[in-house]
């Protein structure tokens, strides 16, 4: 029977990781016996515990050790980490090791190093002259780069359970239309300050269902009071946003009213003619074509912005980055210093941007839909809260609260 003695250490008990790893190893058909263990006694001792692992074979022993090291166990003997070349540009060798977004150390040269820039579903490539451990996409990794492969010598350090009360354990992760928003609403808004006060950013991430709703002008009022450092949509929440400065509608709709306008269906049309014709966004607030609105805040304010381009959108806007690959290369320049990712009414950009967040980034999905709050926890963004609600009630509550 294959063994192997494992360590894990930290908040362990009051954050359940001990119980998740004994969890793991008896889901994947092994055994288990804790040969020490030392409990802290106080609120900010740590625990630790020493396991030994066994399994029917060396390979399901493997599979065990790979599931647990994602939870901070670590074997007590340690081992530097496997590299070996990618075999073409954009291909990683086949037993690569696929990253968490979890912060992630590998031991090389005897020496553990933390990998940068850390997200989840890519891989770790490693520059031997200097031991730097970079995490590499796959459409970005170059024949020859050294690619870390399997578990041995990783370490991912699992989130624990903060020492404070913080509106993220306040929440917890369970998604309810039933959860006390405005009290809710009031504990974001002092996470915010926080947040700018260590001089972190704060990331927007928008669905243009904020402009149908009639929240933008909301929207302008966070931007204009610092609360915004970066923005991150599509096509649709920047020509519905140009379309509501220009012709006061969003999709046809009268905002102020709420009432289909006669040939309104084709505002949006005439909206993105009219950027595409001045070249830019910023182009039309230089020549004061556009004098207000979310992107005009954006623009006036330089508050930068990155709009993703999709197979369904129209014209686009020439600002919309219209290749894929492109467009996350443009996103990921922006998550480092990021401390909170703000995402409202938005399903596919939270997704994407929440599979670029490491798991310390503090997420906030707000949407009416609480399925969309909980598929952006199923595709690995688990540290995030969701929030049901109504976009322009929130946005309206959120703004009362930051008093802008």
């Amino acid at each position: 029977m294959a063994s192997e003695v494992v360590h894990v250490q930290g908040h362990i008990i009051d954050s359940l990781i001990l119980p998740k790893v004994l969890d793991e190893i008896m889901d994947c058909s092994g055994t288990f016996e804790i040969l020490d263990i030392r409990i802290g006694k106080r609120k900010t001792d740590t625990s630790t515990a020493r396991l030994r692992i066994q399994a029917d074979s060396h390979h399901r022993l493997q599979q065990i050790l790979k599931r647990i090291a994602r939870l901070g166990a670590t074997p007590l003997y340690l081992k530097d980490v496997q590299l070996t070349r990618a075999p073409k540009d954009g291909v990683f060798p086949p037993a690569f090791y696929s990253t968490t977004n979890l912060p992630t150390d590998i031991r090389f040269r005897g020496r553990w190093r933390r990998v940068a820039r850390i997200e989840m579903d890519c891989g770790v490539a490693v520059n031997p002259s200097t031991g730097a451990a970079t995490c590499t996409a796959l459409a970005s990794v170059r024949k020859g780069d050294w690619v870390v492969c399997g578990a041995e010598g990783v370490k991912v350090t699992p989130l624990e359970r903060a020492r404070a009360a913080e509106v993220f354990q306040f929440m917890g992760s369970a998604v309810s239309s039933e959860k006390p928003k405005a009290q809710l609403i009031q504990r974001l808004a002092k996470e915010m300050r926080a947040i700018k006060r260590t001089r972190q950013h704060i990331l927007l991430v928008l669905g243009p269902a904020v402009v149908h709703t009639g929240s933008g002008p909301y929207v302008e009022r966070l931007i204009r009071a610092g609360y915004v450092d970066v923005l991150f949509a599509g096509n649709g929440l920047a020509t519905h946003d140009i379309e509501s400065a220009l012709y006061g509608t969003s999709l046809g709709v009268q905002l102020d009213r709420g009432e289909p306008v006669k040939d309104g269906h084709d505002h949006h049309m005439r909206a993105i003619n009219t950027i595409r014709n001045l070249g830019s966004i910023r182009n039309a607030v230089r020549r004061r074509v556009l004098k207000r609105g979310i992107m005009h805040a954006c623009v006036t304010r330089r508050v930068p912005f990155v709009l993703s381009g999709s197979i369904r959108d129209d014209g686009p806007l020439p600002d919309v980055i219209t290749d894929t690959i492109s467009a996350q290369d443009a996103m990921r320049r922006f998550i480092p210093n990021v401390g909170m990712a703000l995402m409202i009414a938005s399903t596919l950009h939270s997704i994407a941007t929440g599979n670029m967040l490491p798991a310390t980034v503090k997420t906030v999905c707000v949407d009416i839909n609480p399925s969309v709050v909980t598929k952006l926890s199923d595709r690995g963004t688990f540290q995030g809260i969701g929030i049901v609600s109504d976009t322009e009630s929130f946005l309206r509550e959120l703004t009362h609260a930051l008093h802008v």
